[in-house]
């Protein structure tokens, strides 16, 4: 037989989970006319869901209000369909197949819902729509669970069946067995689908071996989203497997009108949100870990990938698919703990500041721009100060005590010739042995239980000293995070900053500062220089 390959762009479904399904009307009408001109096989214009539909929103609760979205000219050849998770959509919302709006209908279900998701197939069916079956994550399947699947499936009749690598774990010698096994169970005339995650680096090539696998023994279709757009590491590219299709499979897709798109819309979208192999994700593809869990660990301030690496490892295998952020933080708190006695350098800290005013200067631009505050507060309460991870300007006076708390500041900071000439105290997951003019405090009884931030080196240092009885404490560049401006003093420690990480980092330092505020011991911070988190220590 001659194998019929299809191209199914799923960039407004798959991509949506970075802005909140929320693109604009413009875009997704614009969009979708771009992937209907460019002659892909399917469009997939978002989720059946039974939430609130809003204007420009991919997010529908029926056909009927999926048809202004769509090119009222139709072109040969174009299907567009929904993907609807089976627990979070009533298929009785949707209407009748009238041949307006979308043609097919994806459920998409977990494991455990196997049983309960076949009434509900059915139903698509008997309404008129295009069954598509998209069971969760394809490797979380034993043999027999998945031939049991299968057959449940088979009675049913879809027109596809997808294997899909849910958390991007697949290597190339995964597919031919997984293939193998559904075409050769898999009812004829039924076309599978290939759907997966960018996290291997691995998904373009398992496209193609995908494509070469099916050749003459299965019609199939291939999931991709423009420029890759997904959570985390995102998904295959349409452009790249288009050209591919167009090169080695006879395929006609206009390469000029997806590039036109990619110019069109995907410039605005890099600008709003990120996505695209990072280790992180490389290492949530190995442990076939939900991307919510490494997103969790990566905002914390001092995380290093081996500390994921080492989260990951320790949680059982069926929390890893989903996430837990409790039992994360209490994996990564262990990971910092130490058992090491670190009383003689709390004793030598709390001599050092005892009954003085301090002066913390914190990474942020405040501390530069607002120098002569700084220098004025210094003056006027004698203060002994603390640069906290970061050394001074060149040419700028060492401090009398540098505080670091996160690898990757340490790490590029004690390579600087200074670094070794001025007295340091260091908390116990950097490193466990003290020295001439260093101390080392244990991290884990300065975290504040309950933070998701608890880590963030001012709040650290905080703690620490609320117990050492200073006479005065003073802040300086606690600015907390934004997305269009400068974050830090120096450019080697600027990194970049979505809107709703920024909001949440800084609402996350803000509620751990009161917490501090209300449990004090000792006086109460004041801020040197502006800082947003003013409020949160009145």
């Amino acid at each position: 037989m001659k194998t019929s390959i299809q191209l199914l762009d799923c960039t407004l479904r798959d991509g949506g989970y970075l802005v909140d399904t929320m693109f604009g009307e413009t875009f997704v009408k614009g969009f979708t006319r771009s992937m209907t001109d460019a002659g892909l096989n399917v469009v997939e214009v978002g989720f059946l869901k039974d939430e609130t539909h809003r204007t420009g929103s991919t997010i529908y609760n029926n056909a009927a209000q999926i048809r202004p979205y769509l090119p009222r000219q139709r072109r040969e050849g174009v299907s567009y369909v929904c993907l609807s998770d089976y627990s979070r959509y009533h298929i009785s919302n949707l209407e009748p197949y009238d041949g307006t709006s979308i043609d097919g209908v994806r459920a998409c279900f977990f494991k455990k819902e196997r049983k309960d998701v076949l009434d509900f197939c059915r139903e698509i069916k008997r309404k008129g729509y295009k069954l598509y079956v998209q069971p969760v994550d394809i490797l979380g399947y034993s043999d027999e669970e998945l031939l049991d699947l299968i057959a449940d499936v088979n009675e049913i009749g879809p027109y596809a069946f997808s294997t899909v690598d849910t958390f991007g774990s697949m290597y190339p010698e995964d597919l031919p067995r997984v293939f193998r096994l559904i075409n050769e169970h898999l009812a004829p005339g039924v076309r599978m689908g290939f759907h997966s995650h960018n996290n291997l680096q691995m998904s373009f090539a398992l496209s193609q071996e995908f494509a070469r696998l099916a050749d003459g023994v299965r019609d199939i279709t291939i999931d991709a989203t423009l420029c890759g757009m997904g959570r985390g590491a995102g998904n295959t590219n349409t452009e790249l497997v288009a050209s591919y299709l167009n090169s080695h499979w006879g395929a006609h897709y206009d390469l000029d009108v997806l590039l036109d798109a990619v110019d069109n819309y995907m410039g605005s979208m890099r600008s709003r949100c990120t996505w695209g192999y990072s280790v992180p994700y490389f290492l949530a593809g190995i442990y076939s870990a939900h991307v919510h869990n490494i997103t969790y660990l990566s905002d914390k301030p001092s995380v290093r990938a081996k500390d994921m690496r080492f989260v990951l490892e320790q949680l059982p295998s069926d929390v890893r698919k989903r996430y837990d952020y409790d039992l994360v933080d209490k994996l990564y708190a262990s990971r910092l703990a130490s058992t090491g006695d670190d009383s003689t350098s709390r004793n030598v800290f709390a001599k050092r500041v005892e009954g003085r005013s301090v002066l913390l200067v914190m990474p942020g631009p405040t501390s530069r721009t607002c120098a002569d505050k700084v220098a004025a507060w210094k003056q006027a309460h004698n203060a002994l100060t603390i640069t906290v991870n970061q050394l001074p300007a060149e040419g700028e006076p060492l401090p009398d005590l540098c505080f670091f708390s996160n690898p990757k500041r340490y790490d590029y900071w004690k390579h600087d010739p200074r670094f070794a000439q001025v007295d340091k105290v260091l908390t116990s997951n950097l490193c466990e042995s003290e020295g001439e003019g260093q101390w080392v405090v244990n991290i884990a009884p300065l975290l504040r239980p309950g933070f998701k931030y608890a880590d963030n080196a001012a709040l650290l240092l905080l703690t620490l000293l609320d117990g050492c009885r200073p006479a005065a404490v003073g802040l300086a560049g606690l600015d907390g995070y934004d997305v269009d401006k400068k974050n830090f003093t120096t450019q080697d420690m600027e990194r970049r900053f979505e809107a709703q990480q920024a909001a949440e980092i800084n609402q996350g330092i803000a509620g751990a500062l009161a917490d501090l505020a209300a449990r004090r011991k000792g006086v109460l911070p004041v801020f040197v220089t502006p800082s947003r988190f003013e409020d949160a220590l009145k």
